[in-house]
């Protein structure tokens, strides 16, 4: 997810720069002004009791401020990423914005820092007036306003500065030239961020041929279970021969033993762009387990897939495959091929559906050619260029 604060004096250019990047990124904007407004227009619990606060002339308190953003994001749960506007503003509202992303499994992309001298914002300011008749633009507010921010500013940029998330910005060029240092800042960050991906689909539907693919073309780490146990087994270790005591006696490798092989792939994968995980998560408890992997070392999942494939093209292939020496110990007859067809509408469809709520699922027709195939995988894969 792409969460970007931006900051800036006033007379910097922020509502400007603000629409182009929500626009571009597919953003929610959170202006603490904004979302405080609308909670008291729709007579919410929290907009009431800001309402009682402002009119009794006191200032919002940052515990309904934080209430507030924490509603606009869960609100909004299924979007790209959140731009922050006037939050935070103060160094105590740094760290709240730091726990509060932790709480919500995510965590501030970048702060960017629109950096203007104080003249120049003054007779922007200024000149801004004159057009809009705004009688708060003048030169003694204006100063006030400018010291205000710096005075409350300075700390927040100096904490974020000491996380190496602050990036500085020339404003005083054209409102294109702003903006393409802005993007530049941002695709920067973009390009850290790990591209995790998991491919579902029935036994059959080509997950793993295609997962591979997809794997080379982006850059990608394969993972996909079966192959890592067959791993242990064939160096003989330890961990292998109970893997082959489990498959000798018919019984499903524990989550106990598939998990710590996953973490270790991912922490010595190296200088990676991302994962494609196959075969993994199968079941609702292994699609927290993965969550919280992936959350441990500072990710996230960025793309689901799901590969449809009708029911008898599905037996069609696996009884083909039987007769190959790609068969799969499911394969070897119809009674199996059936049973791990139900187990998989099961235990795994839900987890589908799990994460349809959550981030969206790309639904990909696994009829056709293996490049037709692969073609529509690698369009759904570019419509999430931005995704985090």
């Amino acid at each position: 997810m792409l969460n970007i604060a931006l900051f800036g004096p006033p007379g910097a250019g922020k509502g400007t720069q603000s629409e182009r990047l929500v626009e571009d990124y597919n953003l929610h904007y959170i202006s603490t002004g904004e979302i405080l407004r609308k909670e008291m227009a729709e007579k919410t619990p929290l907009g009431e009791e800001a309402r009682s606060i402002i009119a009794a002339g006191g200032l919002v308190s940052d515990e309904i401020i934080v209430q507030i953003i924490e509603k606009f994001i869960t609100d909004n749960h299924q979007a790209k990423g959140f731009l922050f506007d006037g939050f935070p503003r103060t160094y105590i509202q740094a760290y709240i914005l730091e726990g509060l992303m932790i709480k919500l499994h995510g965590s501030l992309t970048c702060l960017i820092n629109l950096q203007v001298p104080e003249e120049v914002s003054v007779e922007r300011l200024l000149q801004r007036g004159k057009s809009s008749g705004r009688s708060d633009d003048n030169e003694v507010v204006i100063r006030n306003r400018l010291r205000e921010y710096n005075e409350k500013t300075l700390p927040v940029l100096k904490f974020y500065k000491e996380k190496g998330l602050c990036h500085d910005v020339d404003a005083t060029a054209s409102i294109d030239a702003v903006y393409e240092s802005i993007k530049e800042v941002v695709e920067q960050e973009l390009r850290k961020t790990l591209l995790n991906v998991v491919i579902f689909g029935y036994p059959g539907s080509g997950r793993g041929s295609q997962g591979r693919a997809l794997a080379v073309k982006y850059g990608l780490e394969f993972v996909a279970t079966g192959p890592m146990l067959e791993e242990e087994i064939a160096a003989n270790t330890e961990l292998g021969k109970k893997i082959q005591s489990l498959y000798d006696s018919g019984q499903l490798v524990p989550d106990e033993i598939v998990v710590p092989l996953i973490e270790r792939r991912i922490e010595n994968a190296g200088d990676v762009k991302g994962f494609i995980f196959k075969g993994f998560p199968r079941t609702l408890v292994q699609s927290y387990i993965l969550d919280g992997l992936l959350e441990k070392h500072g990710s996230s999942i960025s793309k689901v897939i799901e590969i449809d494939v009708p029911t008898l093209e599905l037996i069609r292939r696996l009884d083909a495959r039987s007769k190959t020496d790609r068969c799969m110990p499911y394969d070897s007859s119809t009674p199996k091929i059936v049973k791990r067809l139900e187990e998989h509408e099961i235990k795994t469809v839900p987890v589908i559906r799990k994460y349809n709520q959550l981030h969206g699922v790309a639904q990909i027709d696994g009829k056709g050619s293996f490049e037709e195939v692969s073609a529509r995988i690698s369009a759904a894969m570019e419509d999430t260029s931005h995704a985090p």
